[in-house]
């Protein structure tokens, strides 16, 4: 019963982190609204930025695991780096809950799946905070645990990727409308503002009692 619960923490951290991380007004996220809302090959993008968050965070996990759990200098210096990062994430959240922006798909995209595969490629590898988010704060967060527990938080990470990537190329005809609305982005702000705090409390603990 212990390690169940144990197991079911781990997943929920990565599956809440990741969450927090990717549900946010960003360049990926738009251009898969925008081809949502066209209804024009919204699937083989969501399927390919969902290929690069389980390829980046397991990168990450697995090579910056293996470089912590090597050092515990490193691992105490990545637990509050985690932590730092998260708790300022959630403040940039709480922020932007008081200047709500609004988001809006462009008017046109790419003409053919080659462009729309390419395109994705771009704004996701050539985003700085795409390989902040998954190679070192996942990647970190993940490299804290036991290796079998690694699998559980990789398996939440990718769990909230698929998840939202998904949920987005099928709800978005729905969603678009009322995510126009900047009270909508204020309430989500929020909810990632409490869930990154949330983590980074978590992480807090998990540190202090560490030591």
């Amino acid at each position: 019963m212990l390690e169940s619960t144990l197991a079911s923490v781990v997943y929920f951290k990565g599956m809440a982190t990741t969450a927090g991380l990717i549900i946010a007004i960003g360049a990926q996220n738009a251009f898969l609204l925008g081809q949502a809302l066209r209804r024009q090959y919204h699937w083989p993008i969501a399927l390919l930025c969902c290929f690069f968050d389980v390829a980046l965070i397991s990168l990450g996990v697995a090579g910056m695991g293996l470089l912590i759990t090597s050092s515990p200098a490193m691992l105490m210096v990545a637990s509050w780096g985690g932590i730092l990062f998260l708790s300022w994430y959630g403040a940039v959240a709480l922020r932007a809950a008081f200047h709500p922006g609004v988001l809006r798909a462009s008017d046109s995209g790419p003409q053919s799946l080659k462009a729309a595969l390419l395109t994705t490629v771009a704004v996701t590898l050539l985003n700085p905070h795409a390989w902040l988010d998954t190679v070192v704060l996942l990647g970190s967060m993940g490299g804290r645990y036991p290796v079998d527990e690694r699998y559980i938080f990789v398996a939440g990470c990718v769990s909230a990727s698929v998840l939202w990537f998904c949920g987005l190329a099928a709800g978005a005809k729905w969603l678009a409308p009322l995510f126009k609305k900047p009270m909508a982005w204020r309430v989500l702000d929020l909810l990632i503002a409490a869930m990154m705090w949330t983590i980074a409390g978590l992480l807090l603990i998990d540190t202090l009692g560490s030591n």
